[in-house]
């Protein structure tokens, strides 16, 4: 996967296909995308994402683990996590691209978070990955911006 840096607004955008909806993540590679600043300004698929699905998928402690750490205006508060910012609010403080540079790759703005990259694909030799999960993305394209879009609507 190959990422590029933008300094300028004008030149972000989205280089190679983006994923389908509702593939596994274990099957999907990950595209590539353009950081400009301190977001990725294009989705990284065709479209934009479902905020509907967003929800169910913040809620999934299987699938996205955002709970685990996060809290928020989801369901089942009592199984919200606290070692994270709290992302009530989140859409009136962030924009789009910003949110979806958080969820694709924090570490490019906190190098020492614990927070898992979902799109970017490392595979160090000092980590333990799955031999099911190497080279490939926690979360697909689709699913992050389903993510997105539903963190986009948390205005209050």
């Amino acid at each position: 996967m190959a990422v590029a840096e933008s300094p300028s607004p004008s030149r972000g955008g989205v280089r190679g296909g983006g994923p389908k909806r509702g593939s596994s993540p274990a099957s999907e590679k990950a595209g590539a995308y353009i950081v400009t600043g301190d977001a990725i300004l294009q989705p990284l698929t065709g479209g934009t994402g479902d905020p509907e699905r967003g929800a169910v998928l913040m809620s999934d402690r299987h699938r996205s683990l955002c709970t685990l750490c996060h809290a928020g205006p989801f369901p089942d508060p009592h199984l919200h996590g606290n070692l994270a910012p709290g992302l009530a609010g989140v859409g009136a403080r962030l924009s789009e691209g910003q949110i979806r540079l958080r969820v694709v790759d924090m570490r490019r703005l906190m190098p020492d978070t614990i927070m898992p990259s979902y799109y970017r694909v490392v595979d160090e030799e000092d980590r333990r990955i799955a031999a099911g999960w190497r080279g490939k993305p926690i979360l697909s394209g689709a699913d992050i911006e389903d993510i997105v879009a539903y963190l986009a609507t948390l205005k209050g």
